[in-house]
Order: structure tokens, then C-alpha cells, then sequence
């Protein structure tokens, strides 16, 4: 079965990503939701043939499709929220057809959440409107490079909401699905290591109080029932050299104390994956990148990266 790919922004580089990946002579198969006329166009612009069919093809300039009419007309590099409706279409659809056993899983390209919520339409990103459309209670967003693995206990939310959206249900929950999920990347029991959320990890009540509130007790806890926790770890000593030794991934409390490290250190060459789905998702690590759109200046870093762990994601399935 084809794996899903829904490009995302349309006049961001996500048709770009999928034109250029379509000249490989050898490639995954696809099954790319996208409206036929922006690839068309598209092409045009990178001076690229492409052939579009609506079925299976992995010969070289050819893309599969699933089409998906936009509202109005795409120009590269300009944002039209009239679009949002399509963009959240694209991913509906290929949404379904994984829940539905047509296709293997999902890749996602990037959209842009404020040209979405400038639509009207409430949008924070990927992870929550999947968790949505699949009725899952709770989703873990991991970003994954070859150099290292952050989860997040919480995603995209301001930062003035972070501590109450950190509660011992919550990040047991979280831990629960890295600590279940880790056996698809091939590893049976992760050492998980766990932020603080406060500087130096609360000092000891003086700095904040959750550590000893919430995030001991859970870690206790867990580690009772035979996880390997270590924490909570001060953000700001976590990803040295020395803590990270023989950890398997870094739980950070918010989206910012966790990902620019990540991305500091292999942006472009990093995945996203949504953990606790019906099925695998991954996506590119970065933005719309909509002032490269139609120009071919592009990496297909992030793409690949998104594409080899969706690999090791499904090669770690147990027979059934």
C-alpha cells in the first residue's frame, strides 16, 4: 500500500518536495493528496517534468495522486487564506484512508497555522488535529535526528499555559505512549530522561514547585512498574554529552525548552513523528519555506528523514 502524503500550505515548497522527489528512478510509493493543478504548475516552475496519474506508478517523473481541488488559484509564495479549508481537506481525506487500510500511514508537509486561524478556522498544528480526526485521547510529538530524540510533554501552547497543562495524569500518559511506542524505532525499554520545567529543575521548591509536586511523584512512580526514568534533569544540563549517555530520548515539558537543541543540531535532517496514532505519521522537521516555492532551492533532507523512519516504523511491526 502507498504511504499517504499530504503536502500541505500549497504555495509553500510542499508541492515542490513532491515534484522533485518524483524524478527519482527508484522511490517509496506515494499516494500524494494535492490538487493536480498546483502540481502541474509547479513543475513548470522548476522547469521539471511530471506525469499525475491516479494510480500506482513508481516510474521516474511520475506522482500518484489523490485529487483535492483548492478554492482558489495558488501562486507560489503567496499565502491566501481561502485555501485553509483545502489545506485541512488534503489531510482529512488521507487521514481516512489510513484509518481505512488504504494506504500504510501518513507524511505530512508543512502548513502554515496563522494563515489557517487568519481563515477562521481554530488550528495549532498537525499533532492535535490527527489526535482530532482519529478520536485519540492523547498523541506525543517526538522530533528524531540521528543525533538525538526529544518528546514533548506538552506542544503548542503558550508558554503561560504550560504548567497547567503538566499534571501527573497527563505526563503519565505521555511517558505511557513513549515507553510503549519505542519498540517501532527498535528499542524495547527507552531510558527516558526527563525535564525539570523550572530553572535548575525548581531548586528544590525555590525556583517552582512541580517538580516535586508532579514530575517526581510520576517518575517514582513509573519507574516502580519497570520504566527506566531518569529526572527531573535541569533543561539546561540535559543535553550534555555526559547526561545523555546511553539515553534513548529527552521528554521536555514544552515545545522551546526541547526543540532548538534538536534542530540546532540537524535541522533539515530531522523527523517529526506523532506517537499514540491508529497508525504511523511522520513529518518534515521545518516550515512552508514559502520564499523558496517554485525556485528548486530546496533540501529533501527533512523529506527523506521522514520517509526512512516511516521505514522503521512499520520494518519493527510484529507479524501478526
Amino acid at each position: 500500500m502507498p504511504i499517504a502524503f499530504t503536502p500541505g500550505e500549497p504555495s509553500g515548497i510542499g508541492p515542490d518536495i513532491a515534484i522533485i522527489y518524483a524524478q527519482k528512478a527508484k522511490k517509496e510509493s506515494l499516494l500524494v493528496y494535492c490538487d493536480p493543478d498546483v502540481l502541474i504548475d509547479r513543475a513548470k516552475n522548476l522547469n521539471l517534468p511530471i506525469t499525475l496519474k491516479e494510480s500506482e506508478s513508481k516510474n521516474a517523473s511520475e506522482l500518484s495522486i489523490y485529487p483535492i481541488k483548492t478554492s482558489n488559484k495558488v501562486i507560489p509564495g503567496r499565502l491566501n487564506p481561502a485555501n485553509s479549508n483545502y489545506v485541512l481537506e488534503t489531510i482529512k481525506q488521507a487521514t481516512k484512508d489510513c484509518l481505512n487500510g488504504n494506504c500504510d500511514g501518513l507524511l505530512t508537509g508543512p502548513v502554515n497555522k496563522g494563515v489557517i486561524n487568519e481563515s477562521g478556522i481554530e488550528f495549532t498544528g498537525h499533532t492535535e488535529f490527527l489526535a482530532q480526526l482519529t478520536n485519540t485521547t492523547k498523541t506525543v510529538m517526538l522530533l528524531a535526528s540521528d543525533q538525538l530524540k526529544v518528546a514533548l510533554a506538552t506542544t503548542h501552547i503558550p508558554l503561560t499555559e504550560v504548567s497547567k497543562h503538566i499534571t501527573r495524569d497527563s505526563l503519565s500518559q505521555v511517558i505511557s505512549i513513549i515507553n510503549n511506542n519505542f519498540k517501532y524505532l527498535g528499542v524495547k525499554k527507552p531510558k527516558i530522561l526527563v525535564c525539570g520545567l523550572n530553572p535548575h529543575a525548581g531548586e528544590n521548591g525555590y525556583l517552582g514547585n512541580e517538580e516535586i509536586t508532579t514530575i517526581l511523584p510520576v517518575i517514582k512512580e513509573l519507574n516502580k512498574v519497570g520504566y527506566d526514568l531518569i529526572g527531573p534533569v535541569p533543561a539546561d544540563t540535559a543535553f550534555t554529552p555526559e547526561s545523555l549517555t546511553n539515553v534513548d530520548v529527552v521528554l521536555a515539558m514544552y515545545h522551546d525548552q526541547g526543540l532548538p537543541v534538536l534542530k540546532a543540531q540537524g535541522f533539515k535532517k530531522a523527523a517529526n513523528i506523532t506517537l499514540g496514532l491508529p497508525f504511523f505519521r511522520t513529518s518534515v522537521d521545518h516550515g512552508t519555506a514559502i520564499e523558496l516555492a517554485g525556485t528548486g532551492n530546496i533540501s529533501l533532507g527533512s523529506f527523506n528523514t521522514a520517509l526512512s523512519y516511516f521505514k522503521t516504523l512499520k520494518d519493527n511491526v510484529a507479524p501478526s
